[in-house]
């Protein structure tokens, strides 16, 4: 079994491949403050729950924009299955062609995005990852990354509405009735579904006539299941992209 690791700011995504098969997914907190030996513990627990025996492992590779974090459970898998990880990172084929200012700067997890999308989705192809910060990627028809947007997160903007405000509260993340909210909740609601969705509406039109042509557009991550269903254009949902962007990667390096 491959074992695909992502770990974003709030989340660690896991999925075990059989083949091209993913046989499982499963998603624990990112903690800055557990050790190697904690995070070794709570693979293990994890694999067991999946019914996915840690011996089964046969390698790792693991994406991470939290470098820490990223070093403690690449040392875990090393604990608990004697493997060292492929960490997606300088000098790591990835067969993307990046024509920002500087290719250094691109965080792993767009990397693992857009080869997830080259391989499932025609191109030119915008993808969408909506998890602590909300990013969209730009991929032109010939396979390369021109660059993209990055935008606060649905979640951390209500934390920063809730926390900087005296009478806003904290609240559950879902589409109000209509856009024109009648209370507080449901204004909140509102400027956080609709206006993202609007949000994302309003940069697809953009990013498209800067492209000169439509483009598929695909979302992972987070609550863009949610958001998504309200915006104009249409927009692929898949939970796995980047598990699978994982998987690319790995079998051009093996």
């Amino acid at each position: 079994m491959l074992l695909a690791i992502d770990i974003g700011n709030t989340n660690i995504t896991l999925g075990g491949y059989s083949g091209d098969v993913l046989t499982f997914t499963a998603r624990i907190a990112t903690d800055h403050n557990m050790t190697s030996d904690q995070y070794a513990v709570a693979l293990k627990e994890i694999l067991a729950l999946y019914n996915q025996p840690y011996e089964k492992v046969e390698d790792c590779i693991i994406s991470s924009v939290v470098p820490q974090v990223g070093e403690f459970v690449s040392k875990a898998v090393f604990t608990l299955c004697q493997i060292v990880p492929l960490m997606v990172g300088p000098g790591v084929k990835t067969g993307l062609n990046i024509k920002i200012d500087n290719p250094a700067q691109l965080g792993a997890d767009l990397v693992v995005g857009a080869v997830g999308a080259i391989s499932k989705y025609t191109l030119p192809c915008i993808i969408i990852d909506m998890g602590t910060a909300s990013t969209i990627s730009v991929v032109d028809k010939n396979g390369s990354f021109l660059g993209g947007v990055i935008a606060a997160g649905v979640r951390l903007t209500l934390k920063a509405l809730a926390e900087n405000t005296a009478q806003l509260p904290s609240i559950n993340i879902e589409a109000p009735k209509s856009v024109i909210g009648t209370n507080t909740v449901d204004c909140m609601k509102s400027g956080l579904v609709y206006g993202t969705a609007a949000m994302l509406d309003g940069l697809l039109e953009r990013i498209e006539t800067e492209l000169g042509s439509n483009a598929a557009v695909v979302a992972t991550g987070g609550l863009s299941k949610e958001i998504i269903t309200h915006c104009k254009h249409t927009v692929i949902y898949d939970e796995n992209l980047l598990l699978d962007g994982l998987r690319e990667i790995y079998y051009k390096n093996n």
